[in-house]
């Protein structure tokens, strides 16, 4: 499972046109579920991703996680980042997971992280567009 997380002051997803979320300051996430994840692997990423030091302390430096600052979560799910690249010039999807599976653990990961903060979803396999004022910019790839 993968997750390419971007510190954010705001960031928000719409659908034809229409927003249908939207979060203040706290992390853009980016999911991405490949063939072999499981609810455990999940559960391993969402951890790091809440805690995964980025925010400043009171000295400034990135020391603290999302939790600690009380941030706001929005995923989204984005089956390229499971793309293999390593050869020619077109993406293989193969590593993907199957759409209901990566679908089953993109809900799992959404409802695991609603028990802990704030937090807003993408709308699984539809074109969506992501709006979002980058942090510093900070952005991290996270795989577990």
């Amino acid at each position: 499972m993968i997750a390419f997380i971007q510190r954010v002051k705001q960031a928000s997803v719409s659908v034809a046109g229409e927003q249908i979320s939207q979060i203040n300051a706290g992390l853009l996430v980016l999911l991405g579920v490949e063939k072999d994840d499981d609810e455990t692997k999940a559960r391993k990423l969402l951890d790091k991703v809440l805690n995964y030091r980025i925010f400043a302390d009171d000295a400034g430096k990135m020391n603290l996680g999302l939790l600690a600052v009380q941030g706001e979560l929005l995923v989204v799910s984005q089956f390229t980042l499971a793309a293999d690249t390593q050869k020619g010039l077109c993406p293989s999807f193969s590593k993907g997971a199957e759409p209901a599976k990566a679908e089953q653990l993109y809900q799992y990961f959404l409802q695991e992280a609603q028990k802990q903060l704030p937090t807003q979803a993408g709308q699984f396999a539809t074109d969506m567009q992501v709006s979002l004022i980058n942090d510093g910019p900070v952005s991290f790839w996270l795989q577990v």
